[in-house]
């Protein structure tokens, strides 16, 4: 069989004797799935999905749970074991090539950081990451309320763990305007917070958060970047790696522009070790996510699930993956036969072929595929053998590494943290004024200056507070808290029109998972 290329509107996955098996790049943001057993080739099928991606102009981010898939930056070589399997399965040898690739990494060691404010991650996937109960995150919520009308930024931990100890301590004060605060919830969120801190999120709170137009790059060449989080030590921290990966889908969603059907995607998000995002989650969790990935689409954003079972993935947001590349499944337990099943009924069917029992006895590397037609309707299910990349399977050498680092786009921006005042500051100094006020009561020779002090900070406050009357002020997660002037602005905006309307499904939207601009 001759070498096939990929059309500019569509790209070759797979292929058996008889039939080629593309995905159409207009249905590319409708998501997928990946799944299959440890071994089957799940690793092979992302690699070679993202490489053409890439190839199209479409940045791509994924994670590198293993430390293999960073081989996608550096230019392949087959073996001759290699070519040999490839004549075997009647396969084109791969062109070699490398992608352009942007490593980044929550600690900062073998990529470039990546931060979020605790603001902008929000109390809902914050309480996840901190395996909060119910009231323990009604306690959270509460907490990011308070700062927020206070105008207390949430930036760090230790943001965080000051606001919680100034509430705790004044718990009194705010239970008649929010609600009871309970110590033993603000106790368990403390010690939550120990727990992450300790597994390295606090390298992952704080500035210069990431500019989420920094996913969205291609080369000189055209080519889309690759994304690539190096997760290897993340995965240690299962709910902090999930979490992350769910801010980064939520900050997809609230920033970019709605494009309806594009020609191809502006991004795509594979999300490795799905199981992960939805093991134990709590219902609002799963509610929220179906929402998104419903949702993303008509940002341009597709997003494909990697998992060993399709079980993993709820059915909810299961229904929502029409491209899927299923490898073998082992069926040895109750629960492996169920998730045979369960795949066998979601997939299209073929009358020359007995999907079900084709799933347990694939080869490596050897698929079912079914992606959608061009008016979205699944494809009838061919089993085939996924085409092999041209890029380098397997790690790089620190040397290789150094070299994207040094070169990358982004090489410097992320790299010195930014601590500026926040809650901690502001609460630690509301503690200090009493004894520096004690302190300037025993200098009879301070009295001139201090009272001048007074009065202009008097002034400056009656004119902060006169500002904010009438221009409003804004919380530290983005709450606008309108001013005499907006509300009359506002009043003569509503009669513009339609565009109101679309202001409001983007306020309603915007803060689908929990987090609020600042």
């Amino acid at each position: 069989m001759g070498v096939a290329f990929s059309m500019p509107n569509q790209i070759l996955i797979a292929r058996n004797k008889t039939t080629d098996c593309h995905l159409l790049m207009g249905m590319a943001n409708r998501h997928g799935l990946i799944t299959g057993a440890t071994g089957t080739g799940k690793t092979v099928s992302l690699q070679t999905l993202a490489e053409n991606f890439s190839n199209q102009g479409v940045p791509v981010f994924m994670a590198d749970v293993k430390g293999d898939l960073v081989g996608i930056s550096q230019i392949g070589h087959v073996s001759d074991k290699l070519k040999g399997i490839l004549k075997d399965r009647q396969l084109d040898e791969p062109a070699p090539q490398s992608c352009p690739t942007t490593l980044w990494d929550v600690f900062g060691k073998q990529g470039h950081p990546v931060r979020a404010t605790v603001s902008d991650m929000g109390p809902l996937l914050l309480g996840r990451m901190l395996n909060l109960n119910e009231t323990q995150a009604g306690v959270l919520n509460l907490v990011f309320k308070i700062a927020d009308d206070q105008g207390l930024l949430l930036l760090d931990l230790k943001d965080l763990r000051a606001m919680l100890q100034h509430v705790g301590e004044n718990a009194s004060q705010f239970t008649t305007e929010y609600g009871n605060v309970s110590a033993a919830s603000v106790g368990a969120i403390q010690r939550g917070l120990l727990e992450i801190e300790s597994q390295g999120a606090d390298k992952f709170f704080g500035e210069p958060m990431l500019n989420i137009q920094d996913f969205l790059q291609t080369d000189a060449k055209g080519k889309g970047v690759i994304n690539l989080l190096c997760a290897s030590e993340l995965m240690n921290a299962p709910r902090l790696y999930g979490t992350f990966l769910l801010w980064l889908l939520s900050e997809l969603f609230e920033q970019l522009p709605e494009i309806g059907d594009p020609e191809k995607p502006k991004l795509v998000f594979f999300f490795d070790e799905a199981h992960l995002l939805f093991n134990e989650a709590p219902k609002v969790l799963i509610e929220r996510m179906e929402l998104l990935v419903r949702l993303i689409r008509s940002k341009g954003v597709g997003v494909y699930f990697v998992t060993q079972n399709p079980l993993d993935v709820p059915e909810t947001v299961l229904g929502q993956l029409g491209n899927r590349v299923q490898h073998a499944l082992r069926a040895f337990t109750p629960r492996d036969q169920k998730a045979v099943k369960a795949s066998a009924q979601t997939m299209r069917a073929n009358p020359n072929l007995d999907i079900e029992k084709a799933i347990t006895e694939l080869a490596v590397g050897e698929a079912l595929v079914s992606f959608l037609d061009e008016k979205g309707r699944p494809g009838i299910t061919e089993q085939a053998f996924v085409m092999m990349p041209g890029s380098q399977l397997g790690p790089i050498t620190p040397e290789q590494r150094k070299a994207l680092l040094d070169n990358s786009l982004v090489a410097g921006v992320y790299e010195k943290t930014i601590d500026r005042e926040s809650a901690y500051e502001v609460l630690k100094g509301a503690h200090a004024s009493p004894d520096q006020g004690a302190q300037t009561k025993t200098s009879p020779s301070s009295d001139a200056s201090t009272s001048a002090s007074h009065a202009e900070n008097g002034s400056n406050a009656l004119l902060n507070g006169l500002g904010e009357v009438l221009f409003g002020r804004t919380g530290p997660r983005g709450a606008k808290h309108d001013g005499l002037a907006q509300a009359m602005v506002k009043s003569a905006v509503r009669t513009i029109g339609s565009s109101v309307g679309r202001e409001i499904v983007r306020g309603v939207l915007g803060g689908i998972l929990g987090g609020r601009k600042r």
